[in-house]
C-alpha cells in the first residue's frame, strides 16, 4: 500500500472504521429531552386545532356562498316586470309622493 495508491481493501478498511466511529459518535449523542418533547407535540396539537378552526370557516364560507348563488339564481329566475307593471309601480310612487306631500 502506498499513500497514494490505496489498495480497495485498504480503502474498505478505512470506510469500515469511518462508519463505526460515526455510529459511535452517534450513540453517544444524548436523546431529545422530555421538556423539548412536550413542547413539539403542544404546538403540534396547537397547529391540529388551528387547522381545524380554518377548515370549519372555510366550510361555513362555503356554505354560506353557496346559499347566496342560490339567492341570485332565484332572483334571476324572477319574472321580468312587463310595462303595464313597471307604469303600475311608478303610479304607486308618484301617488305616495303626492300623499306626503300635501299631508
Amino acid at each position: 500500500m502506498t499513500f497514494k495508491h490505496p489498495s480497495f481493501q485498504d480503502r474498505a478498511e478505512q470506510a469500515a472504521r469511518e462508519k463505526q466511529k460515526a455510529l459511535e459518535q452517534l450513540r453517544l449523542k444524548p436523546g431529545p429531552d422530555e421538556e423539548t418533547v412536550a413542547k413539539r407535540k403542544a404546538a403540534g396539537a396547537r397547529r391540529d386545532v388551528a387547522q381545524a378552526a380554518k377548515a370549519a370557516v372555510k366550510k361555513a364560507n362555503a356554505e354560506a356562498g353557496a346559499q347566496a348563488k342560490a339567492e341570485a339564481k332565484a332572483k334571476a329566475a324572477a319574472p321580468v316586470p312587463t310595462e303595464a307593471d313597471r307604469k303600475a309601480a311608478r303610479d304607486a310612487r308618484y301617488a305616495a309622493r303626492q300623499a306626503r306631500n300635501n299631508r
